[in-house]
């Protein structure tokens, strides 16, 4: 993957210090600040679009802050679309095609071309139908799948239930060892774009090609990415992916996820959950089971129609965005967070676990520190919200269309001052 952040006027040099290794100098000379960066940030205007207040909002990449216009346009939704137009909304309102449409809308901010990207399930259930599609493709020949060993568990729960469905073996392997893992019996490889502890940025394009080279098919989970960084699905060639819409994509909570089907896998696409929404000619009601052409194979049931339109709502901010400039919004953002860690905790209370590398990062940073459930919990109360994962792990998303600088220099401002005070019993 290539490291972008010396296109974009944001960039700042790497941290000179470890994060914990103690004090290291304040931005100075040749060190912008954080006003600095904010003035040249190009994407800085994107954050009226969003509803903020004064806490510095680093969770993100748990669920996105909510765009400004959604609540306007979901009332009107509920209001004219379902108040007053009701069932005439699935054709007059463009209920029945919003799947596809939004979809669409998707695409481009994870490398794909139209007409492959369908809107609607969770993630979960998406990762189920893209894991058995990718097995059938496969052929009955391959009886392995593998699996990203620290994958996020439920990523891990449906892979072993998809294997045992199929009647394949299920083979968990470390990210970084499942190229050379695939084999003439691999049918199928599920990874992670992103670790959702460690924030470490997997590589997309060299397993994937590994993958192929094995024969296989090749799945991810863009959960962590999407809406964070370039993708490049249709370059890298990628068979299916799915990721959820609520996080760096801002479509609120519960949003519907998508699901990625490369257009030469349609037509052989055989859904592990067929629906009346993926058949042919739904509204005969046929008891044969007869799929769809295109990507609306992808669907299975009534679609969730407020949270798929909110979610379309939200995407209104990503017009004229260029991943590329996002991703190097991100960088910037993390290289000033870990110089910032850096210069204001003090020595030996934190361990940074996200790579250093801007190839091996993803948009967020996490750290470990002992008692971080309960640093993380100071850190609320002081209007630095971030998230906690089991068992010392304190993680900071950095969503590049509203973060900024200023909030990247306040956390950790008030990190720091929280580690300092439990050290000194305060």
């Amino acid at each position: 993957m290539s490291d972008t952040a010396s296109q974009s006027p944001m960039s700042v040099p790497p941290a000179a210090h470890t994060p914990g290794a103690g004090p290291g100098p304040r931005p100075g000379r040749g060190a912008p600040t954080a006003a600095e960066l904010d003035a040249a940030d190009v994407l800085a205007g994107l954050r009226d679009a969003f509803v903020l207040d004064d806490t510095v909002y680093l969770d993100g990449n748990s669920l996105g802050a909510l765009p400004a216009a959604v609540p306007g346009r979901l009332a009107e939704i509920v209001r004219r679309e379902w108040g007053e137009l009701r069932i005439r909304s699935w054709t007059e309102s463009g209920w029945w095609t919003a799947p596809e449409r939004v979809g669409d809308r998707i695409a481009p901010l994870i490398g794909a071309a139209p007409g492959q990207v369908v809107v609607g399930d969770s993630t979960s259930v998406n990762v189920f139908k893209a894991l058995v599609g990718a097995i059938r493709l496969a052929g009955p020949d391959r009886d392995e799948v593998l699996v990203d060993a620290d994958t996020f568990p439920t990523d891990g729960y449906l892979a072993e239930s998809a294997a045992r469905m199929t009647g394949r073996t299920l083979r968990p392997v470390p990210a970084a060892e499942l190229a050379r893992a695939a084999g003439p019996r691999t049918a199928a490889v599920l990874a992670n774009h992103v670790d959702y502890r460690s924030g470490e940025l997997h590589d997309l394009p060299g397993i994937t090609e590994a993958v192929h080279g094995a024969g296989a098919l090749a799945v991810w989970d863009l959960c962590h990415s999407a809406g964070a960084l370039p993708v490049g699905l249709d370059e890298h060639g990628v068979d299916f992916a799915v990721g959820c819409t609520y996080k760096y994509l801002n479509g609120g909570p519960g949003a519907p996820a998508f699901l990625y089907i490369r257009a030469e896998h349609q037509a052989g696409f055989d859904s592990p959950l067929p629906g009346w929404n993926s058949h042919a000619e739904p509204f005969r009601m046929t008891g044969r089971y007869t799929p769809v052409e295109g990507v609306r194979r992808g669907r299975v049931g009534t679609p969730d129609i407020l949270s798929l339109l909110a979610l379309e709502a939200a995407l209104d901010v990503w017009e004229g965005v260029d991943p590329v400039v996002l991703r190097a919004k991100s960088l910037a953002l993390t290289d000033f967070f870990l110089d910032r860690v850096a210069a204001h905790v003090p020595a030996g209370l934190v361990e940074c676990l996200t790579p250093a590398e801007h190839a091996r990062r993803g948009s967020q940073i996490a750290l470990r520190c002992s008692g971080a459930a309960a640093v993380m919990a100071e850190l609320i109360a002081r209007g630095v919200v971030g998230d906690f994962r089991e068992p010392d792990v304190l993680r900071f998303g950095f969503t590049p269309l509203y973060t900024s600088f200023a909030d990247v220099e306040r956390a950790a401002l008030e990190l720091g001052r929280v580690l300092a005070g439990r050290v000194d019993g305060r």
